[in-house]
């Protein structure tokens, strides 16, 4: 085992888009387990959006990042070592264990992955936080009923491409809103999504998602705010249901931005906006995750993944993240 843990700390807070110099990779010595801990190899490190707002300073459902701290994420990784009878040694497990490559946690923190149904890989995506975010977030807040049409902003991220795939999956049209023409085929093409729209690529949003969705907007799924939900909100029917995920868009403002002016729109179709947290469903990961892996082996749900090698690699793929350069789900490979 090496002599040294390779971290990612923050070196600075970030003003706006984050740079690479706001980050630092240091080393620090591996810990060792205390009395019910685990040592834990980092085999593969999520990058999330929502990571970016931790850099901001305290928030309402967010423990921080501090400058020096090691970068939050999640991580799947292998038990080294373990103080607590629910762990053993070459286990693998997933857990909040952050940028570096070797973390201590409580053993009750993590959750023990069964590496021999699906690759490790899919506990940071369909059999993860994406997975369940897409899962109770469209079928529990937003209440599609077949014959529906579900648009999605941010579609071709770990979230939002699921999220179309079980609207498909409850017999709903899929429409998604994304940043490239290669995105858009990625959608259609490869994960069943009825439509797409490139919205970088149309002066006019409002009519090509009125061309694509003829028949009005029933539910909507927002994982990005700003001008897309507000164009979005022009074309919802009677007693749509909006579901607000996340708010990408304004993740690097470094002003806010003027709040929603549509609030008439929801009087007039008598529509509903509700925000969620994965975290107010913990109860039923379980229920969630059964059923994503019967759709998994019945290849209902597809996944794409995009995979960078090495820790040090991690701020510049995390920038291109938030600059919507990457789709589906962004990881770091461990180096062994």
């Amino acid at each position: 085992m090496p002599l040294v843990n390779r971290q990612i700390t923050l070196a600075n807070r970030p003003v706006g888009m984050p740079k690479e110099t706001d980050f630092r990779l240091v080393e620090a010595p591996i810990p060792r387990p205390g009395a019910g801990e685990a040592l834990v190899q980092a085999l593969y490190l999520s990058l999330d959006t929502a990571t970016r707002v931790r850099m901001n300073g305290p928030s309402a459902n967010a423990r921080p990042v501090e400058v020096g701290d090691v970068v939050t994420g999640e991580v799947v990784g292998r038990v080294l070592e373990s103080n607590d009878p629910r762990m053993e040694r070459d286990d693998i497990v997933e857990g909040m264990l952050g940028w570096q490559e070797y973390a201590v946690a409580p053993a009750k923190t993590l959750r023990k992955i069964d590496a021999r149904t699906f690759p490790i890989t899919l506990s940071l995506n369909v059999l993860g936080v994406p997975g369940l975010t897409a899962y109770f977030g469209l079928l529990e807040i937003c209440h599609p009923s077949p014959g529906e049409t579900v648009v999605i902003s941010g579609a071709s991220g770990a979230i939002g491409s699921l999220v179309g795939q079980i609207a498909r999956i409850k017999r709903c049209r899929s429409v998604g809103i994304t940043s490239s023409d290669e995105k858009v085929r990625l959608l259609t093409s490869e994960l069943g999504f009825d439509a797409g729209v490139n919205y970088r690529q149309t002066d006019d949003l409002h009519s090509k998602l009125k061309e694509v969705c003829p028949n009005g907007i029933d539910v909507y799924f927002d994982n990005v705010g700003g001008d897309t939900t507000d164009t979005v909100i022009r074309l919802i029917n009677t007693h749509a249901r909006v579901g607000v995920c996340g708010q990408s868009s304004q993740y690097n403002a470094e002003q806010p931005e003027m709040g929603p002016r549509w609030l008439r729109q929801l009087i007039l179709r008598q529509a509903r906006v509700e925000g969620f947290q994965l975290q107010q469903f913990a109860p039923r990961f379980e229920e969630g995750l059964r059923q994503l892996s019967g759709w998994l082996r019945d290849n209902r749900l597809r996944y794409h993944e995009e995979i960078v090698e090495g820790l040090p690699q991690a701020p510049e793929a995390f920038v291109d993240l938030l600059r919507g350069r990457h789709a589906g789900k962004l990881m770091v490979k461990m180096e062994e």
